[in-house]
């Protein structure tokens, strides 16, 4: 592939459109998950609780997962995604007047994360199947790389801002994400994507068991995303970073906005890196040492005591799972049939949130059992375990050379 290729992507109208979208949407939730981790921690002062906020925002992964992709089929991925961005738009401005009139209770924070878990449950296939229709084929897989980077870059200084926002109060964190979605929303729809006919058939249980089955015939696949279903399900510790940064780390909300931030910095940098030069030979090997770079850095975050030395490890711990996730979403990608990309990005969603939401939920529960630092730790290892043993299961993930064999 030519060296111009980033330059191209810079130029590409369709793509920079995309690509702010995904800052200003990614921008609103990191704002929104920092303010109602802090805000619900505030609240109850219990750690299970923080868990649980993960538990409820991945529940409707579950129970909406094979009609959210028969929707990013069967309807207008960018109207899809738009109408997400609206909603969520809309749960930001509820907690705008909640905050105003000092009404924001434990559960209302839990019904509205069931909400805002519901929105990007159908938002993410919708997105994620969208990509490949806005660039041409050849500039795909750099295309990933730099769109993942703009959730990471969003991810750098949106938690910080909102952690320093929020020190003048949660109304100050809450209100700029009503902005920052309705500008996404309106980028959005100004895309011309070339989306292929769709899908006009009714949804029926084999249409939307599709995805499924798809994902079960190709191992590669099945291998990748299980992989970081479970690796980092139990190696997950975002949950806990208010407790860290409150408990252990003796800093404030702008620290815990620091600590969120870690991560995404070495994320944005390795999707740089990525976008230039992409992964191109032993993308199996690859992939599996970065995942066992993320298991052994969450083991030093969990046992370092330093507030500037967990920043760093969260910095590597985010590189290296950001060279798996593009990896993943890549091949994921270039190896779905245009039609099925909405129902594979929904299961593939699935496991998404399962090892983000539903770590966040395990790793509330292992702290409240064992205490935040075994939990943490144990779950370091845990991700090692499941890297040798996918290794063993998944051997031709494990020696695959290259991207697409296609």
């Amino acid at each position: 592939m030519s060296d111009s290729a980033p330059q191209l992507l810079r130029h590409h109208r369709p793509f920079i459109a995309f690509w702010l979208a995904r800052v200003f949407t990614a921008s609103g939730f990191q704002m929104l998950t920092v303010a109602i981790g802090w805000h619900l921690y505030q609240l109850t002062g219990n750690v299970l609780d923080l868990g649980l906020v993960g538990l409820v925002e991945f529940a409707p992964r579950v129970l909406f997962m094979l009609h959210t992709g028969h929707v990013a089929d069967r309807y207008d991925r960018r109207k899809v995604a738009a109408l997400c961005q609206t909603l969520q738009a809309l749960i930001a401005l509820a907690l705008v007047l909640g905050s105003a009139t000092d009404n924001v209770s434990r559960e209302l924070i839990f019904v509205l994360a069931f909400l805002l878990g519901a929105t990007r449950s159908f938002e993410m296939p919708a997105t994620q199947a969208l990509l490949p229709n806005v660039v041409p084929p050849g500039l795909f897989p750099r295309a990933v790389a730099a769109s993942a980077s703009a959730t990471q870059a969003a991810t750098i200084v949106a938690p910080a801002v909102g952690g320093f926002l929020y020190a003048f109060g949660s109304l100050w964190v809450y209100a700029p994400t009503v902005i920052l979605y309705t500008v996404a929303c309106l980028l959005m729809l100004s895309l011309d994507a070339r989306q292929q006919p769709l899908q006009q058939g009714r949804a029926s249980l084999d249409s939307l068991l599709a995805g499924i089955r798809f994902i079960r015939s190709r191992p590669d696949i099945l291998g990748a995303i299980s992989l970081d279903l479970f690796a980092v399900l139990l190696g997950g510790a975002t949950a806990l970073l208010p407790v860290f940064a409150k408990d252990i780390l003796l800093t404030g909300a702008w620290g815990l906005g620091l600590l969120r931030s870690a991560p995404a910095v070495g994320a944005l940098l390795m999707s740089l890196w990525l976008a230039r030069f992409p992964v191109e030979r032993k993308v199996g090997l690859v992939m599996f040492t970065a995942v066992g770079v993320f298991g052994v850095a969450t083991i030093a975050f969990g046992l370092s005591t330093s507030f500037w030395f967990s920043l760093a490890v969260l910095v590597v711990l985010g590189a290296a799972d950001m060279i798996s996730m593009v990896i993943r979403g890549a091949f994921v990608q270039l190896e779905t049939p245009d039609e099925m990309r909405g129902r594979v990005s929904a299961v593939n969603g699935l496991f998404i949130g399962a090892s983000n939401q539903l770590g966040e939920f395990e790793s509330g529960l292992t702290a409240h059992w064992f205490g935040t630092v075994p939990a943490v730790v144990l779950g370091g290892v845990g991700t090692l375990v499941v890297t040798g043993v996918w290794m063993k299961l998944f051997p031709t993930l494990t020696h695959r050379d290259r991207l697409h064999n296609g």
